[in-house]
């Protein structure tokens, strides 16, 4: 959604007449109409049935279809799509917009069909070094395709794919130290010692919240530590944080002020989403990245490649880290007591930085209108 939003606001502000709406997944219209809220867009929300084709990493070809939890669903939500695929039609038919952009979420494939099928200009975005299914569909009829990572991760025709990195919002750029002073300041934590931002986004993760709690004991002797622990397992840590004194903040979400939250820290430490991972490189902050092993096509785990060969970042599997806590504490501490290496480091990261990339990503969908 973030990507999404920062790519509007720069519609709105070159075609001000401009109608714009955006659609989405049924279960996720609460949040994205909570997120429009609170960008200050007056734009029409619209959700759509669709279903997701689940794919894990970690099972065979055989596994998904012998394996109950996976197969039923994916029949359910084949059903899903196909009804998807009719309401966006109907709902193009009546609207007839002059284009049609998708970020590449599962409720991208019915519309971005029913937009090739009554001959719309479709313009799509991909974040991930590794293309997800819907793109790889999508990809053989749209106008114009956009990358959030250099075009040689991309199986896609040059001529129609333009690398433009990845829309984050304006507030991520690099913190001045009177800036780092004051985010510090609001967050409530001891200025002099190191701050090591941890997050797992807004659900959290698991293995990374564990293995924090796990190794934090050792860690908080020389520097604070701030855990984003997501909503589902913050009841959970709770009690643990709190004997873990004044030098641990255990947060279970951070609904606004993120830039400022990973501003203050001398390193953090995320998953290896392709937005979180942009917004780090425009913020120019030293990293660890902690991809799931688990997911999809194992894009986690390929995002996290592209940088760490180039030496932008540190990464550690979570399914390492879930083994031995101990390879995480290591990596934060390589990190924090090796400050000019970080900081070179932190300075490869920002030459990955695309901070036109929400102009420019409104600039093609504004051609492939017209």
């Amino acid at each position: 959604m973030t990507p999404v939003v920062a790519v509007l606001h720069e519609l709105k502000r070159r075609e001000r007449d401009a109608e714009v709406r955006f659609w989405c997944d049924r279960s996720f219209g609460n949040a994205a109409r909570s997120l429009l809220d609170k960008s200050g867009l007056d734009i029409r929300m619209d959700t759509v049935v669709s279903g997701k084709f689940r794919r894990y990493y970690h099972l065979s070809k055989i596994q998904h279809f012998t394996t109950r939890a996976v197969f039923w669903p994916n029949v359910r939500d084949g059903v899903l799509i196909v009804c998807g695929i009719m309401q966006s039609v109907a709902k193009l038919i009546i609207w007839r917009p002059d284009v049609v952009f998708t970020k590449g979420g599962y409720v991208c494939l019915p519309i971005g069909l029913a937009a090739h099928w009554l001959r719309i200009p479709l313009v799509i975005h991909d974040s991930d070094a590794h293309p997800g299914l819907t793109n790889r569909i999508l990809a053989r009829w749209a106008t114009t395709i956009a990358t959030g990572a250099p075009l040689e991760h991309y199986p896609y025709p040059t001529s129609r794919t333009v690398y433009v990195g990845i829309p984050i919002a304006e507030e991520f750029r690099p913190y001045t130290p009177d800036q780092v002073a004051a985010a510090r300041a609001v967050l409530g934590v001891d200025a002099a010692r190191p701050l090591v931002v941890v997050t797992g986004g807004g659900l959290g993760a698991v293995r990374l919240n564990n293995a924090v709690m796990a190794i934090a004991p050792e860690l908080l002797a020389t520097m604070t530590i701030v855990l984003i622990s997501g909503v589902h397992q913050y009841a959970e840590l709770r009690p643990r944080a709190a004997h873990l004194g004044d030098h641990f903040v255990l947060k279970a979400f951070v609904d606004s002020g993120m830039a400022d939250v990973m501003g203050a820290a001398d390193v953090v430490v995320a998953r290896a989403g392709a937005t979180t991972i942009l917004e780090l490189a425009a913020l120019k902050k030293p990293t660890i990245l902690v991809p799931n092993a688990h997911l999809t096509g194992g894009h986690q785990l390929k995002n996290a490649a592209v940088y760490e060969s180039a030496g932008a970042v540190l990464s550690v599997r979570d399914d390492a880290i879930a083994d031995d806590p101990a390879a995480l504490a290591s990596a934060i501490r390589q990190l924090v007591e090796h400050p000019a290496a970080a900081r070179d480091m932190a300075a490869t990261f920002a030459t990955f930085a695309k901070p036109s990339a929400a102009r420019d990503m409104a600039q093609l969908i504004i051609d492939a209108a017209t």
